[in-house]
C-alpha cells in the first residue's frame, strides 16, 4: 500500500462527502475509531479524515497545549528578557503581550476540523500544489526541525546534569547517548501519532504542574520583586529591548503554523470559538506562567545558565525532580514538533509512511542538536534562532489567519488532496500567485526590519528598535487580503 491510508492525491481522497449537509456525530457521542487508538500507530498522514472517523472533544486540545509549553525553553526565554536589561515588571508585561500570540495558533486551528486534514495540507488553498511543496519545505519542516533541535539541546543540558547527581561524568560520549535516548522518547510519540498524544498529555499536563508549583513557590519566595536594573534602559535602548523581548517571546507561538493537525480529528460541527479558546487557553496560561518564572529568578541568580542557577534557590531533594519534569516538558513539545515535520514531509511529495517521515525529522534534529551542545554557545543560539525565524513565520501565519477569515473557514478537504492539474488549487501552474506574493512581501519587509544575527536598514536608522514582527505581518495579511480576492475559492 500506499504511505497513507488513502494516499495523497489517490481516487479515495478526491471524492467528495456524499452528504455534506449531515451533522457529524458529536464528541460526546463518537468512539475512538481503531485508526487513532492510542496503542496503534496511526494509519492516517496527511489524507482526510472521514466523517465517521471524527471523535473528540475540543476541551481535549487545552492538555495538548498546556503540556508543550511548561518547558525548559520558556525558562530560558524568560530569564533571557532580564539579561537584555529589562525591569521585572517590564519584563512580566513583555511575556503576556508575546504570548497574546497564541490566539493566531487557536485561530489557525479552527481549520482543522472544517477541512479535516493538516495544516500542512490546507495551505494549498494559500499556496497552490506546488507552491505548498516549497512553504512546507521550508516553514514546515526546516523551521520545525530547528525547534526541536533547540528543545532537544534544552533538554539534553538538564539530563546532563542528572546524570552528574548519579555520578556518571558527562562525557562526550555520554552526552551523546542522552540525547539519543530522549530523541528515542520523544519519536516514539511523534510515531505512535495523534492517539498517544490525545492520551498521554492530560496525565504529563499534571504531573508537570505539580511540578512547577513547587519551583513557583521557591522562585517567587526568593525572588526581588522590586528588581531594577543597575542603570536602566531609557529611550531607543529601552523600545528596542521591549520589542526584541516581545518578538523573543512570539516567536513560540508563531512557530505554531501547524495547529490543525492537532485538531482535525474533531467532528465537523465542532464549535471554531472553542477551539480557538481550549487551544489558545492551554498554550498561553502555562507558558505566562512558566516564563515569569524565569523572569522572576534572574532577580536574584544569573540565568545565563538557567539549570544550575535554579538548582540555588530550590530545596535540595527537588532538584532532580526538577530535572526530570524539564526533560519531560521538552519531551511533549518536541513530540508536537516532530509529528508536524513528519507530516510537512509527507506534504513535500516524500512518499514515504507518517511514521518514517518522523525517524527522518529526528535524525536531522538530533544532528544539529549535538552542533548546538557541542560547538555552539546554547543561549546566543536559542536568541538568534528565534527572533530570526519570526522573519518568515510571523507573515506565514498572518497570512493563514488572513485566509481562515476570507473563507469564513470553509475549506473542502477532499478537494485539497486532489494534486492534479485539474485540482481546485491549482492555480497558475501550480502556484497562487495571492499567496506566493504575500509571503514575499511579507518576508522581505519584516527582514529589512529585523536586528538580531544582521541589522537591516529599517533597524539601522531606527538605532536597533526591531520592527519585524509587526511589519511582518502587516504586510503579508494587507497584500494577502488585497490580491486574493479575485482568486479566492470557496468550495461547497
Amino acid at each position: 500500500m500506499g504511505y497513507d491510508r488513502h494516499p495523497e492525491g489517490s481516487m479515495a481522497s478526491t471524492i467528495p462527502d456524499p452528504h455534506p449537509d449531515i451533522p457529524a456525530a458529536s464528541g460526546a457521542q463518537a468512539a475512538t475509531p481503531p485508526s487513532d487508538r492510542a496503542g496503534r500507530v496511526e494509519a492516517h498522514g496527511i489524507d482526510h479524515i472521514p466523517e465517521d472517523e471524527r471523535h473528540g472533544r475540543p476541551r481535549e486540545l487545552f492538555a495538548v497545549w498546556a503540556a508543550a509549553n511548561v518547558n525548559y525553553l520558556s525558562l530560558v526565554v524568560g530569564g533571557a528578557l532580564v539579561l537584555m536589561g529589562l525591569s521585572l515588571a517590564q519584563a512580566l508585561a513583555v511575556i503576556v503581550v508575546g504570548n497574546l500570540f497564541w490566539l493566531l495558533t487557536g485561530l489557525l486551528a479552527v481549520s482543522g476540523p472544517a477541512a479535516g486534514a493538516p495544516s500542512e495540507v490546507i495551505t494549498r488553498a494559500i499556496y497552490g500544489v506546488r507552491g505548498n511543496r516549497v512553504n512546507n519545505a521550508v516553514v514546515g519542516w526546516m523551521i520545525s526541525v530547528c525547534y526541536f533541535a533547540l528543545n532537544l539541546a534544552a533538554a539534553a543540558t538538564a539530563a546532563f546534569a542528572l546524570v552528574e547527581r548519579c555520578g556518571i561524568p558527562a562525557t562526550t560520549g555520554v552526552k551523546i547517548v542522552v540525547v539519543l535516548v530522549i530523541a528515542a522518547l520523544t519519536l516514539t510519540i511523534g510515531v505512535y501519532g495523534h492517539g498517544l498524544i490525545m492520551k498521554l498529555y492530560l496525565p504529563i499536563t499534571l504531573a508537570l504542574t505539580a511540578a512547577f508549583a513547587v519551583v513557583a513557590y521557591s522562585v517567587v519566595r526568593s525572588a526581588d520583586l522590586s528588581y531594577a536594573p543597575a542603570e536602566p534602559l531609557t529611550g531607543t535602548g529601552l523600545w528596542a529591548a521591549l520589542l526584541g523581548g516581545v518578538t523573543l517571546i512570539a516567536a513560540g507561538p508563531l512557530s505554531y503554523t501547524t495547529s490543525a493537525d492537532f485538531s482535525r480529528y474533531l467532528p465537523r460541527t465542532t464549535s471554531p470559538a472553542a477551539v480557538v479558546a481550549w487551544t489558545a487557553s492551554g498554550a498561553f496560561l502555562p507558558s505566562v506562567a512558566v516564563c515569569s518564572l524565569g523572569a522572576l529568578a534572574a532577580t536574584v541568580v544569573d540565568m545565563t545558565d538557567p539549570q544550575t542557577a535554579l538548582e540555588k534557590i530550590l530545596p535540595g531533594w527537588f532538584t532532580p525532580v526538577f530535572l526530570l519534569a524539564l526533560v519531560l516538558g521538552t519531551i511533549a513539545i518536541n513530540a508536537l514538533t516532530a509529528y508536524s515535520a513528519g507530516l510537512a514531509l509527507q506534504a513535500v511529495g516524500l512518499r514515504v509512511r507518517r511514521s518514517l517521515s518522523v525517524l527522518l525529522d529526528g535524525a536531522a534534529a538530533v544532528s544539529l542538536t549535538l552542533y548546538a551542545l557541542l560547538v555552539s554557545n546554547f543561549l546566543d543560539t536559542v536568541n538568534d534562532v528565534l527572533q530570526l525565524t519570526v522573519v518568515l513565520l510571523g507573515p506565514s501565519m498572518a497570512i493563514y489567519a488572513t485566509d481562515i477569515l476570507l473563507r469564513r473557514n470553509r475549506y473542502d478537504g477532499p478537494a485539497l488532496t486532489d494534486e492534479s492539474r485539474g485540482s481546485a488549487f491549482w492555480f497558475t501552474g501550480g502556484v497562487n500567485l495571492a499567496g506566493a506574493l504575500a509571503l514575499t512581501a511579507g518576508t522581505t519587509s519584516a527582514a529589512l526590519c529585523v536586528n538580531t544575527l544582521y541589522t537591516g536598514p529599517v533597524a539601522h536608522a531606527l538605532h536597533g528598535v526591531d520592527l519585524a514582527l509587526p511589519v511582518g505581518i502587516g504586510v503579508a495579511s494587507a497584500v494577502y487580503a488585497l490580491t486574493a480576492r479575485r482568486t479566492l475559492a470557496r468550495p461547497a
